[in-house]
């Protein structure tokens, strides 16, 4: 193709688009009867066995099973392969509504005892039973497809079996979970089936040991990594940037501790609405537990910095006091939440609270989100939208009345209108204490996370009493902002090692040269130009194991190196580098200044090599 030429747009693939079950009624009502005919397979099959449950989940379903032997691989298989005789026979959905008392009768005539206990908690009637032909039913609300035949026999994969605890409570019977997956076609399962083993390939934790960025160890607990030194230095380059970037732009540096008195929380109602998810209280004695008196580890650093705040007599002169901090808070997360860095007990937020006069807020809040944006474009992360977190206003898990909650969500619709942000609104996703903009970044494998956060709060000003002496002399109440523009560095990082695939840019790379001497007689310049070069602020290496050319251009290329630099007898007596990228490959021969010119001026830029 010559360089005027416009691309052939039907070369392209076009991209398979995969809906979430709650973005498409069609696959609601499917995966809701896919998961019916798996349960109807699933008793034709292993007649001993019990059903309980079986949702709709984003990518797929699943059903709970009560059966006596654990469920192999050769069972899934047959199971899924008696569902497509049941779609192929092409049965009828059908629909029946029956008094309280009937589906009573006929639960406990087919002896399923996990169906009395769904029924006791419907609380609606008539009660809905759905039935397969005549053969085989279950209470449920629905949606679901008319007829079998409207699952695609080929558009449908067993996935898994995991065991889950009926009801959640560890104290009952242990289930069988069978997670499925149900699409329209074959080829949105094909490409879910693509996404699925590439999300295997760029996995943070496989990579994160590959790379010897992080570990976690039994002996320390589940859900606290270990950083190892690339790992630290990682994070260190992520916090070195923010905190340059924080500066200019006139915030204050603090360190708070990682444990406080638990009354501190109490005011902040943290301890009240946020209790379950808190380590247990630390008291001397039985006698301080009983009153609830003594220490916790922190879940969140805002009640640290209001203290500070709130140390002395603020003046409208001091603000907006913007005050930062990287800050490791601790939440006790269920063991069957954990997974790698993306959900951890303890994890450090880039947090920060910001005291501004109300007639300040809006132009602090914009200020905010452009920090945010400005992280997002250096990390190269463009693909996401903003949330527009709001209360509930039948939930009773927030504070505060609703004068300060309308004005706290104003500020926020004020803002995206003003940048025209595009954005969506989650009713129920605030903070008890206030409304949020969250940033919700969608990845390489259209999986959704959030990041980036700003939060506009009115009531912990007024549960901590924080005051400012206003120009005419009087006392008000200043706004605080709650930011967090990376949201914790160990979710960002485990993010950011799968949407690169472990392939950092240029500037974060933990090392961003390597340098690889053809033989010993190479080995004395090649150690003077890394030196050189570290002392330039470039992160730089030397392959000292003597092994072949060929063996450390693999090795650089496995440990995902952004540059290496062959160094050959040609190299020392010309004093210049063979370069090579994992972005553009082959550069050639370079001297040594140049490179190093072009190392930096790339690091500056956020660009590569």
């Amino acid at each position: 193709m010559s360089p005027n030429q416009e691309p052939n747009n039907s070369e392209q693939p076009e991209k398979i688009y995969l809906p979430r079950t709650s973005e498409s009624e069609t696959l609601k009502k499917i995966r809701h009867t896919a998961s019916h005919v798996m349960a109807m397979a699933v008793q034709k099959l292993f007649p001993k066995a019990q059903v309980t449950i079986g949702p709709w989940i984003e990518n797929g379903f699943y059903y709970d099973f009560d059966n006596p032997e654990p469920f192999t691989d050769k069972d899934l298989k047959a199971i899924q392969k008696e569902m497509v005789k049941i779609i192929n026979r092409k049965l009828p959905v059908v629909r029946e509504e029956v008094s309280r008392e009937e589906a009573k009768r006929r639960i406990e005539a087919i002896q399923e005892p996990y169906k009395l206990e769904i029924l006791a908690d419907i609380k609606e009637e008539p009660i809905t039973i759905y039935h397969l032909g005549n053969e085989w039913w279950d209470l449920c609300a629905g949606p679901h497809v008319e007829n079998t035949k409207d699952i695609h026999p080929k558009a449908i994969e067993l996935e898994s079996v995991a065991g889950a605890y009926w009801r959640g409570d560890e104290t009952k019977a242990q289930l069988q979970r069978i997670y499925a997956t149900a699409w329209e076609t074959p080829e949105q399962l094909a490409e879910y089936k693509r996404r699925k083993e590439e999300a295997l390939r760029r996995d943070h934790r496989k990579l994160g040991k590959e790379l010897g960025l992080f570990i976690f160890a039994d002996p320390v607990g589940p859900g606290l990594p270990l950083w190892t030194p690339k790992g630290t230095l990682l994070r260190s380059i992520l916090e070195d940037f923010l905190k340059q970037e924080q500066l200019k732009r006139g915030y204050l540096p603090v360190v708070t501790p990682h444990i406080a008195r638990v009354d501190l929380f109490k005011t902040s109602g943290h301890w009240q609405k946020y209790k379950e998810d808190m380590f247990p209280l630390m008291a001397e004695d039985e006698a301080a537990a009983a009153i609830e008196q003594g220490f916790v580890l922190k879940p969140m650093n805002c009640p640290f910095h209001i203290q500070i705040y709130k140390s002395e007599l603020r003046s409208y002169r001091e603000l907006p006091m913007r005050l930062a901090e990287f800050g490791t808070v601790y939440r006790y997360e269920q063991s069957g939440e954990l997974g790698g860095l993306t959900r951890v007990r303890g994890f450090t937020v880039d947090d920060s609270h910001l005291f501004v006069a109300p007639e300040q807020l809006d132009n602090e809040f914009l200020n905010v989100v452009d920090l945010i944006l400005t992280v997002f474009r250096s990390l190269q992360l463009k693909n996401f939208k903003a949330r527009l977190s709001f209360r509930d206003p039948a939930s009773d898990k927030y504070i505060g009345g609703d004068e300060v909650w309308n004005k706290a969500e104003g500020a926020i619709r004020r803002a995206v209108q003003e940048l025209g942000m595009e954005h969506f609104e989650g009713i129920g996703e605030a903070a008890f204490y206030g409304p949020k903009l969250d940033f919700i970044f969608r990845d390489a494998l259209d999986r959704e996370w959030q990041l980036g956060t700003v939060q506009v709060d009115y009531n912990l000003p007024e549960r901590f009493d924080l005051e400012y002496v206003a120009e005419d002399g009087s006392r008000k109440r200043p706004v605080m902002i709650h930011r967090a523009p990376f949201g914790s560095l160990e979710r960002l990082i485990g993010i950011l090692i799968e949407e690169y695939a472990g392939d950092f840019p240029l500037w974060l790379a933990p090392v961003q040269i390597r340098l690889l001497p053809v033989g010993e007689a190479q080995l004395d310049f090649t150690k003077e130009v890394a030196a050189k070069m570290v002392a330039l602020g470039i992160r730089a290496e030397v392959d000292k194991s003597g092994d072949r050319l060929g063996k450390l251009i693999r090795n650089a290329e496995k440990d995902k190196i952004p540059v290496m630099a062959v160094v050959g007898a040609k190299e020392v007596e010309t004093n210049s580098l063979s370069i090579r990228t994992r972005a553009s490959g082959e550069l050639g021969v370079i001297a040594v200044d140049e490179v190093i010119d072009k190392i930096k001026g790339a690091i500056t830029n956020f660009s590569n090599f």
